[in-house]
């Protein structure tokens, strides 16, 4: 039985996009995070008193691959890194850009220069003070020509960070560029101590130097990550209530392969927060007063096809229309996730700009499998002769299942799958690998990515390509006018040109939203837990319930 989750409370807020100096809301009015905490269980945390100290556990199916900022893409990874470093803006509520490490900043007219003031008395971890010159430090390492960040893109075409004095820092830019200012309030942009310099390779290994509200006490890789609180750490931006330390003392990051384990564990009081419990018990999570749900819905998550194009079949566009035209991942959805996701039509998530269901459908491809099977006969293939690939996809979040029932649709008309799965760091490396390969079977893999502004289609498919993949130079000059383009209404055009094209050739085949680790689970005696916006797992007000 599909399983079925109708919230009963939920809070409103439209997810922020940023132009230079400028916050604009995309599509919204939608559930950011719903919680199904019902009446009893209200009455049973009003019954205990809230305590400050203690330690909680927090299980997820996977461990982080780096705590360096720079060094990673994975939710896995900047969940926690999140808690480790700060940011110079922060999204509220409402998906608007507010000020955080920074309490004020301007945009030249030109959309040239970028100037941030910072607060003052800010603390790094290590005691040293927190000043530009940490954010020229994090900057200049995160665009370094020799060792870039992995998503060095995201911060534009920076020409130069000057530290003005000891809290003002102005950057310039080569262009114009539309996504900086909304960047600065990601993790991705997390603002590293420069003492860092001295921790060598240990940073982001066994070492890190961040001013957030959590300190790394020691990461035992494939089993857990322990935090303690920051007794030094002032909010300035983050959507919580608690301006100081967290009220707990630790915070330990387990790591839990089996949904179900992690689940039992929820129930014996070993574990206090779970990500990603089993679908098919969200009903009894749900009717057990020890346990409150959490589903996060405006994410910023896009699940999707992509191809490899180094090589037969999917360098034809007919291959890559002939797999979006055989999928049906509406009965896909009902079939693993009932409704706990939605149908994804565009190239970026809800809630982003640009994200307009009717239009990315007019642009896309309806399930069609007679269609499918007239383009797999013009490309030679027949049931004497099918086209055989592999698809690739990584684990947990019954993505497994997923691959398994769009397996079964393309056997339908004739596409043999071989699916290969693996966790999400070796999907990279691999995906970038298959497309700079030219010989052996062809592969095509089911990829997620999560961002807060369509920019994250100039990093995934902009020459060279966030894995080396799909690239014209017709498709360059349209991403270009996504980053380049300041004015809210014309930068919405030059989105929708750019998602067209990526629709109608088949390069990006969205599927689903969310995807990836956005049901949670607590036991109700952990009071204050709250997601924020872009899925971002916030612990500073959380006092356990007596």
């Amino acid at each position: 039985m599909s399983p079925q989750f109708q919230p009963r409370r939920a809070r409103k807020w439209v997810a922020g996009l940023a132009i230079l100096g400028l916050a604009i809301a995309g599509c919204g009015g939608e559930e950011a995070a719903t919680t199904d905490t019902g009446e009893e269980a209200t009455t049973e945390a009003a019954a205990g008193t809230p305590t400050e100290g203690g330690s909680v556990v927090w299980a997820r199916y996977g461990d982080a691959d780096s705590l360096d900022p720079h060094r990673t893409t994975t939710t896995l990874s900047w969940q926690v890194f999140d808690q480790i470093y700060d940011t110079l803006l922060a999204f509220n509520d409402d998906g608007e850009v507010v000020g955080n490490l920074a309490k004020e900043w301007t945009v030249s007219d030109d959309g040239l220069e970028a100037t941030f003031v910072l607060n003052e008395g800010i603390v790094c971890h290590d005691g040293t003070p927190f000043d530009a010159n940490d954010v020229k430090y994090t900057a200049e390492r995160a665009i370094d020509a020799e060792n870039p960040s992995v998503t060095s893109g995201a911060w534009g075409p920076i020409a130069s960070v000057e530290a003005v004095d000891d809290l003002t820092v102005k950057f310039t830019f080569e262009q114009p560029f539309g996504a900086f200012i909304a960047f600065m309030a990601d993790p991705f942009s997390s603002q590293i101590c420069d003492s860092a310099e001295d921790l060598g390779e240990d940073f982001g290994v066994s070492a890190t130097v961040g001013t957030g509200p959590w300190k790394l006490v020691s990461w035992t890789k494939g089993d857990e990550i322990v935090l303690e609180k920051n007794p030094d750490y002032q909010n300035f931006g983050r959507p919580i209530e608690n301006s100081g330390a967290p009220y707990l003392d630790e915070l330990i990051v387990k790591q839990i392969p089996e949904p179900q384990t992690r689940l039992a564990g929820l129930q014996t009081g070993e574990i206090q927060i779970i990500a990603e419990p089993p679908l098919e018990e969200l009903d009894a999570i749900r009717s057990d007063d020890s346990l409150e749900l959490y589903v996060a819905e405006q994410t910023g998550q896009n699940v999707f096809f992509e191809f490899t194009i180094s090589r037969p079949p999917f360098d034809d566009i007919r291959a890559r229309q002939a797999v979006a035209y055989a999928i049906d991942p509406d009965a896909a959805i009902d079939i693993v996730f009932g409704d706990v996701v939605k149908r994804e039509k565009c190239t970026v998530a809800r809630g982003v700009l640009g994200n307009d269901q009717e239009f990315c459908a007019e642009h896309g491809y309806e399930y069609d499998p007679a269609k499918a099977q007239e383009l797999l006969d013009e490309l030679g293939y027949s049931p004497d002769n099918p086209l055989t690939v592999t698809m690739m996809t990584w684990v947990g979040g019954n993505r497994e299942k997923m691959v398994q029932v769009f397996q079964n649709q393309l056997a339908q008309v004739g596409i043999e799958t071989e699916i290969e799965t693996m966790d999400i760091g070796t999907m990279n490396a691999r995906v970038k690998q298959e497309n700079e390969t030219d010989s052996g079977q062809s592969t095509f893999d089911m990829m997620g990515w999560a961002w807060y502004d369509p920019d994250i289609l100039h990093q995934l498919w902009h020459s060279p390509g966030a894995y080396s993949g799909y690239q014209t130079p017709e498709l360059d000059t349209l991403l270009d006018e996504t980053r380049t383009t300041v004015d809210p209404e014309a930068r919405l055009a030059a989105v929708q040109d750019a998602q067209q094209y990526l629709l109608e050739n088949a390069v990006h085949v969205p599927l689903y939203t969310p995807g990836w680790l956005w049901i949670y689970t607590t036991r109700s005696e952990v009071d204050g837990f709250k997601i924020g916006p872009f899925n971002r797992p916030l612990f500073n007000d959380i006092k356990l319930v007596q």
